[in-house]
């Protein structure tokens, strides 16, 4: 009877390894970075990614010399010649996200199978390292894209790692990855906390903090979109998709929402889609 009862049991060591296995759950297939356009990396995987939903680059008006300047790199990097890491800085809704999206959608035209977009979260910077390991051996170009990054003034550990990753630390990113970094300023982290870190040497923080933007090889900066350029995006997506429009119509609908801005100008573009039945 008492056999009986620890022969149904089994032995508590594998069922304690059973139960653990069945907590993890299957483990995540490997990724092949050579399937796809773009990935999405959430901190443990990657998940692939069809296309890439970017405008043309000759649409992106009003910021041509950041355009130009985006492109041509984001060109070396598929090509596997010397390239930089890039910070694209500053104005929102002027097409810093849209420019590097477009920049790799353009790239991959001219070289087939040369480059992969791979977006990550600011939240799975941490991950970066077990990121780059990977795409480290894909036999691969990749840009690494990171939206919208900003730190708060409680974490001092995030721009110390970004730093080592960029340029000089054990893990830094491998040769064929690049990073793009977006952000609505400069010196990524928040101006006030820029401004009194240290009571007793204000000035080494502030240059600890520039010191950041300093290692991006490209710092690319958006300025506030003036009427001439907010008309001339209109009128190149107008072009575009063949809608007609007017430029007091334009000027008020800009004057509603309070700003000018690339965004803006697309968001009435869509609108006036919409007014004449027409899908974009």
């Amino acid at each position: 009877m008492t056999r009986e009862t620890s022969s149904d049991q089994g032995d508590p060591l594998a069922r304690i390894a059973d139960a653990l296995e069945k907590l993890a759950g299957e483990a995540a297939p490997a990724t092949d970075w050579n399937a796809a356009p773009a990935y999405v990396w959430d901190g443990h995987a990657a998940r692939p990614v069809g296309a890439i939903d970017a405008p043309p680059l000759a649409l992106l008006q009003g910021i041509d010399a950041q355009r130009d300047t985006v492109a041509a790199n984001v060109v070396r990097i598929a090509r596997g010649h010397a390239a930089h890491d890039m910070l694209l800085w500053g104005a929102r809704g002027m097409g810093k996200s849209a420019l590097v999206r477009a920049s790799v959608v353009a790239a991959q035209a001219a070289v087939p199978g040369g480059l992969a977009l791979v977006q990550v979260a600011a939240d799975a910077l941490p991950s970066l390292p077990r990121l780059f390991a990977q795409l480290r051996e894909a036999g691969r170009n990749f840009l690494v894209y990171i939206d919208d990054l900003g730190f708060g003034e409680e974490d001092t550990a995030g721009p110390r790692h970004l730093r080592s990753w960029l340029e000089g630390g054990v893990e830094a990113r491998p040769t064929n990855v690049r990073l793009a970094v977006t952000s609505n300023r400069r010196a990524i982290v928040p101006r006030h906390s820029r401004e009194q870190d240290d009571p007793l040497n204000p000035r080494d923080a502030v240059d600890d903090t520039l010191a950041l933007a300093d290692r991006f090889g490209l710092s690319v900066g958006f300025h506030n979109c003036t009427q001439d350029d907010y008309l001339a995006i209109i009128a190149g997506y107008a072009r575009e998709y063949g809608l007609e429009w007017s430029e007091p119509d334009a000027l008020e609908w800009a004057r509603r929402r309070g700003a000018r801005s690339g965004r803006t100008a697309w968001h009435y573009v869509n609108e006036l889609a919409g007014r004449a039945g027409r899908a974009i």
